[in-house]
């Protein structure tokens, strides 16, 4: 692809929007043209708003001046789309998406506040890709012939919802999860969550439904008009916060109609390839899912980076007592589960001609 896309990146001040422009450096297709945040870091370059953060911009990024979020009208035809990731209650974000997509300006998304959208294509581009066909109805009911919403699913699924999506061949039946979430997940630092230390938080509000919720729709049907979840497999989970840095572990237990051996898991994982990988988009691994063989990983601080962050790793596949397999999963939560997730996905939503 020839075209260079200009993009707007919403939020570009918070751990997420800072993770965009650092990704974008260099991109291929896109072009990181406009910062947006709140009006209080408005008319600041970014240098400026974000050393009040204790943090540095990519020099060529430094002296982009931020512009005011709240105002998508004054942004159309600077910006191609934009990416969201802002920190603001969900009726809020829900709005301000909404105003940008009425504004004819595509909205590719790392919020949760339209995943339940029934015409809002949530995607992971392996998984998924034939449900950004919604954009075309979402379009009628918005009556724009740009202005769209799409978004990725929560960060947490990535370590886990990729390892189960090859088995769905033997039908699974039932799912318990458990994962333990590094506090970038919360856009905290190690430093600035002193109630880490020493600890693990067995609470992370609204994590559990979302871990349950969002990879029936994942896993759902699009029929033309809008996106309707699957049934099964049933899935509980718990969401427990650790102290890691960046890179959310899942251990994960699995029944299926037909138990696997272990052979055809490993092979499943091995030879899995989607959409972006037959692509070759940009940011696509080459490899999506690696298994590791050693007794003691994945780990986050050796496994998080992974193909630059982009691949899912897996280990310790055993059979149960309870279940019949259970593993553990490993994926960089704000690489692959934030920003590089929804770059993917533009990059997928570019190469069908939804961005043009």
């Amino acid at each position: 692809m020839k075209k260079t896309f200009r993009v707007g990146i919403v939020g570009a001040t918070g751990m997420v929007g800072r993770k965009f422009v650092s990704l974008l450096e260099g991109h291929p297709w896109f072009e990181p043209a406009v910062l947006l945040a709140s009006p209080a870091s408005a008319g600041k370059t970014y240098k400026e708003a974000l050393a009040a953060r204790g943090c540095t911009p990519p020099p060529f990024a430094e002296d982009l001046v931020i512009r005011d979020a709240s105002r998508p009208e004054k942004l159309a035809g600077e910006v191609d789309f934009v990416f969201c990731a802002v920190n603001l209650p969900k009726e809020q974000t829900a709005a301000l998406e909404l105003g940008y997509a009425k504004a004819e300006i595509p909205v590719i998304s790392n919020n949760s506040a339209h995943r339940f959208t029934p015409d809002v294509p949530m995607v992971i581009p392996e998984i998924n890709p034939e449900h950004i066909r919604a954009v075309e109805t979402q379009r009628k009911r918005l009556k724009t012939a740009r202005g769209f919403i799409a978004v990725k699913s929560n960060c947490s699924l990535q370590s886990y919802v990729p390892l189960l999506h090859p088995l769905r061949e033997f039908g699974i039946r039932d799912v318990a999860v458990c994962t333990y979430q590094a506090v970038s997940g919360a856009g905290k630092t190690l430093s600035t969550m002193p109630e880490i230390e020493d600890n693990v938080i067995p609470y992370i509000g609204g994590e559990e439904e979302k871990s349950e919720q969002e990879p029936l729709k994942l896993w759902g049907t699009f029929d033309g008009t809008v996106i309707r979840p699957a049934e099964s497999p049933r899935i509980t989970a718990q969401c427990v916060r650790v102290p890691v840095s960046d890179g959310h572990t899942a251990a994960v237990f699995v029944s299926f109609d037909r138990r696997p051996t272990r052979e055809e898991i490993l092979t499943a994982w091995e030879t899995f390839a989607g959409e972006p990988q037959r692509l070759a988009l940009p940011s696509a691994p080459k490899q999506f899912i690696h298994y590791l063989g050693e007794k003691d990983r994945p780990q986050p601080r050796l496994d998080r980076m992974c193909e630059d962050g982009m691949a899912v790793t897996a280990g310790r596949l055993r059979g149960d007592n309870v279940f019949d397999w259970k593993f553990v999963g490993c994926s960089h939560n704000t690489v692959r589960g934030a920003a590089g997730g929804a770059i993917l996905l533009a990059e997928l939503l570019a190469a069908h001609g939804y961005l043009g």
